[in-house]
């Protein structure tokens, strides 16, 4: 009976701890961490570095060849990956044959304004979904994910239709209004917005801040990753796009980078360290982006992970 007493206080004692925030002892004989076998971390690394060399070895291959001088075989076997003697005269090329810079300048003026339309619209109705109270904002909802599910080809030429009556054919406007606001970055700020705690916005409604104050000055500023996310998604998306401008744009002039690309490809001549160059310039924009904005992105994709 004493025994039992005396058991009870330590019990006690031990939950007290627990409660105060400090770790309990493990029990004697359990290890706390378990260390992996050789083999399965040698599995490990060998999976991890098959990822990275087929994610990162073709632009390391496509680097490669742009730097490749005309007396390199490109086609050699076994394969050499560092150029014998490295030159810039492929990059001068590129421009030569193409107005390369002046292309890169569409290409950024369309991928700017659908990061700016893309942000701003689906941080709007990303906090309307996922704040307001408004008759049928389900089906709102509703049709943002079936607007997912329909693939683009299916209403690219009702799109074209769209902008040829609306005299927006061969223009820049019209390669950005139909990709201003994806259905994908809606959700994605939804569920962001979704995540944050209502007993703020409930203390600056008290203080009598409207909604457009509580959108601005609080969920906004909480929300910086999942904007950087979309703001990234966005610039890829219209960076990379080939096809919707190669629909609607039939002057020279304001062709995108993607679709001036596609003229280092003769009929009768290819000269491929011509178009790994031209493929370095491309993605080159993109890797300055992701560098810029990657630790907001790591953290925007848990702020707007879809949550079960």
């Amino acid at each position: 009976m004493s025994e039992r007493v005396m058991a009870r206080p330590s019990r006690a004692r031990g939950e007290a701890q627990r409660e105060d925030g400090r770790p309990a002892a493990a029990p004697r004989g359990r290890r706390a961490g378990r260390r992996l076998p050789r083999w399965q971390l040698l599995l490990r690394y060998l999976l991890l570095l098959a990822v990275l060399a087929l994610t990162v070895g073709p632009f390391l291959w496509q680097l490669s060849t742009s730097l490749k001088g005309p007396g390199e075989d490109i086609y050699r076997y076994p394969p050499s990956l560092v150029p014998h003697r490295a030159t810039l005269a492929n990059y001068a090329g590129v421009a030569r044959i193409i107005p390369v810079w002046d292309f890169a300048l569409n290409s950024l003026k369309v991928a700017a304004a659908n990061v700016v339309t893309n942000c701003a619209g689906a941080a709007l109705a990303g906090y309307a979904l996922a704040r307001m109270r408004f008759r049928g904002r389900r089906a709102a909802l509703v049709v943002f994910v079936m607007a997912m599910l329909v693939p683009v080809e299916s209403i690219m030429i009702a799109q074209f239709v769209t902008m040829r009556e609306l005299q927006l054919n061969n223009t820049l406007l019209g390669v950005v209004l139909p990709g201003c606001i994806g259905a994908m970055n809606v959700l994605l700020m939804r569920n962001a917005f979704a995540g944050l705690p209502y007993e703020v916005e409930e203390a600056a409604f008290v203080d009598g801040a409207n909604a457009w104050q509580r959108f601005v000055r609080i969920a906004l500023p909480s929300v910086k990753g999942t904007l950087a996310v979309v703001a990234i998604f966005a610039f890829m998306g219209a960076w990379d796009d080939f096809l919707w401008p190669l629909i609607v744009l039939s002057d020279q002039s304001k062709f995108t980078l993607t679709i001036g690309l596609n003229f280092l490809h003769g009929t009768f001549a290819d000269n491929q360290r011509l178009v790994a160059a031209g493929t370095v310039i491309a993605v080159l924009p993109l890797i300055v982006l992701f560098a810029c904005l990657q630790r907001y992105f790591f953290r925007g994709v848990g702020e707007g992970a879809v949550k079960g």
